[in-house]
């Protein structure tokens, strides 16, 4: 399954937090999540570094959870108040990539990072941006009660480039 169906799958589903759809076999461990946040709570967990996801988070979005995409990939979910107008221009900027418009309606925009090896990595490595504002909805639902927003309009998936192992 493609990461962009994964990702659509769960933004349908958004009631509640979506997670990935589970795999045959083993079960997979439970997705990384920080605790939901109070008023004196310290900051909430800002995810990995650009070190690690190999491209820079847009500056100020929240990171939501990471999941275990199998075969040794994760992938990375950050949500921002930012329009995905403004999010595509800046990763086509970063990435001096013009990426690819996979759906108009909602908006999702993605961008490979990584050459797609079918027989080491379940998805390819890229930066997905989706657009979850709509006339039905009010975004993607922040994990963390109680703190602003409560709705993340655009989320970013990014899913690293995976060093090659032999």
């Amino acid at each position: 399954m493609s990461p962009l169906l994964a990702f659509l799958v769960a933004a349908a589903l958004a009631q509640p937090v979506p997670q990935p759809f589970p795999k045959s076999g083993p079960p997979a461990p439970a997705p990384t999540t920080t605790e939901p946040a109070s008023p004196t709570a310290p900051p909430p967990d800002s995810g990995p570094d650009q070190a690690t996801l190999g491209v820079p988070v847009y500056p100020g979005a929240q990171f939501i959870a990471s999941y275990d995409a199998g075969r040794g990939q994760r992938f990375y979910l950050y949500g921002t108040a930012t329009s995905f107008v403004t999010l595509v221009g800046y990763y086509r900027n970063v990435l001096k990539n013009r990426g690819e418009l996979v759906f108009e309606a909602p908006a999702t925009h993605q961008f490979d990072i990584g050459r797609f090896r079918e027989q080491t990595m379940a998805f390819p490595p890229s930066v997905t941006i989706k657009d979850f504002e709509s006339a039905v909805s009010k975004g993607y639902p922040n994990p963390r009660r109680g703190v602003d927003p409560e709705h993340f309009p655009t989320v970013i998936q990014i899913v690293p480039v995976v060093p090659e192992t032999r």
